[in-house]
């Protein structure tokens, strides 16, 4: 049987109960192409049985919750039955599994979880901020996973009297820092004028770049390993 749910992790709990006894169970928030013989059935979510369930697994593990946020910001196609077949193993067992490291269902997670920390501790250097007209701060990003939340304690530390709006563009959604309070919001396009301090910075930035460039000596692989081409989109350097 496949259990489709609504992409919520109130939604997923829910899932989560119904299939938790059906061996052959698999768990999408995805579309998926149903094979002769296949069974599907969408789980509509319940928050007060999602709740149940999570306080029921934060009793075997008081971190699963903060393991399955991170599961269900991965981009992979296996993250929802990675999550749903991680969450099964700790309830069958009764006691965290993270060091179970035989288990195959330990071994997926704890891979999809370290891209998700991975990708935001990466981006925590890439994120070009821009200074527009209004003296707030922007900066698009295009990442593989949903992390766009998990990089705004880093910057509001960094540069607390400061607003400023990360927002990603693939998943048309924005986190925004108003200088006091953070909230995230549906954002699908972003029309910014920039100050005219922030042209001259970009400018002055695209000449650094340009002539601290050793033309001889220009080591492309190594310079794509420590930034990978799929990060350059929105960094002003790599652009005319």
């Amino acid at each position: 049987m496949i259990y489709f749910y609504d992409g919520s992790r109130a939604g997923f709990l829910t899932a989560f109960l119904a299939a938790f006894n059906d061996n052959e169970a698999i768990v999408t928030s995805s579309q998926r192409q149903l094979t002769l013989g296949q069974e599907a059935v969408f789980v509509q979510t319940n928050a007060e049985r999602a709740k149940k369930a999570e306080a029921r697994l934060l009793s075997f593990d008081k971190y699963c919750m903060q393991d399955l946020n991170f599961l269900l910001r991965c981009s992979d196609e296996t993250r929802d039955q990675t999550a749903f077949e991680y969450l099964r193993l700790i309830a069958t067992k009764k006691r965290p599994v993270r060091n179970m490291l035989a288990e195959d269902a330990v071994i997926m997670a704890s891979n999809l979880i370290g891209k998700v920390k991975h990708e935001a501790e990466r981006f925590r250097g890439f994120v070009r901020f821009m200074e527009s007209a209004s003296g707030a701060l922007y900066a698009p990003i295009a990442p593989d996973h949903d992390i766009c939340d998990l990089l705004v304690g880093h910057f509001r530390a960094r540069i607390p009297n400061f607003p400023f709006v990360i927002h990603d563009v693939k998943r048309k959604k924005a986190t925004v820092y108003d200088g006091k309070n953070v909230f995230c919001a549906p954002l699908e396009n972003a029309e910014v004028m920039l100050s005219a301090t922030e042209e001259a910075w970009q400018a002055l930035w695209k000449n650094y770049f340009e002539h601290v460039n050793i033309v001889e000596r220009e080591r492309l692989k190594q310079q794509r390993g420590y930034l990978p081409v799929r990060y350059r989109k929105f960094m002003p350097e790599f652009h005319d």
